[in-house]
């Protein structure tokens, strides 16, 4: 994971969901205790970058990176510009590009977990899921549309991945606690799990913090942008 000042404030989340300064930096460096405790365990080994590596980008939609949606929404414009430094390697690259998003349909039924989080959103909120135009999506990118956190979900991409021969994921979007770690969860028992740190994010910095440490520990390499470039300008 890239090295940063202990007190250093994210570049993206709400404002109202951010660490007191005050505990910024002891928290850090608590938890920078709490990788140095797995390490010495055995936990937190390399996975690197495989041959056929492939990239999904998930959830970088209106609905989320729009910070007037206070709901969902917030300031991740860093994590959109370090996505969109990934998708330019990756390009360059050829390798196979996935984005993700909400399947929104008024006529799902409602579901257990919408009395955990009701989204609020109305008929007319459907453009909102399409993808962030800063993406500059191509064609022959593929939007999958889901209804879980988990990208693997209910989809195919599973299927999809393994009929290319895909053996390394990259991994990058919204929102670290939730799409990114169920999706580096669902991923890491068929591929190797790289995230770039800076194209990941979310609302709640310690949540943000906490996961991704968790992700770097026991489910991918969680490794700085710059390295995930260099290694697929290789390819």
């Amino acid at each position: 994971m890239a090295k940063r000042k202990s007190d250093e404030k994210l570049s993206f989340g709400s404002e109202d969901l951010r660490l007191p300064d005050a505990l910024r930096g002891p928290v850090r460096e608590h938890l920078a205790q709490l990788k140095q405790q797995y390490l010495e365990r055995g936990w937190g080994g390399r996975v690197g970058f495989g041959k056929r590596p492939a990239l999904i980008v998930i959830d970088l939609a209106l609905w989320w990176t729009d910070p007037a949606n206070k709901l969902n929404g917030s300031n991740v414009d860093s994590v959109v510009e370090n996505a969109c430094r990934v998708l330019k390697a990756a390009r360059n690259a050829k390798i196979p590009v996935f984005f993700t998003t909400w399947e929104w349909d008024p006529a799902f039924p409602p579901s257990p977990h919408d009395r955990k989080l009701n989204m609020g959103a109305n008929p007319e909120d459907g453009k909102l899921f399409e993808l962030d135009p800063r993406l500059k999506r191509r064609p022959g990118e593929r939007v999958i549309r889901k209804r879980y956190a988990s990208c693997f979900k209910g989809t195919n991409l599973h299927e999809t991945l393994t009929g290319l021969g895909v053996d390394t994921l990259i991994v990058t979007g919204v929102s670290t606690s939730h799409c990114v770690y169920a999706t580096c969860r669902d991923a890491t028992d068929s591929f190797r799990v790289i995230v770039p740190e800076e194209a990941v994010g979310e609302r709640c910095e310690i949540m943000h913090e906490v996961n991704l440490l968790d992700i770097d520990i026991d489910l991918g390499d969680v490794v700085p942008v710059s390295k995930v470039v260099k290694s697929l300008s290789k390819l």
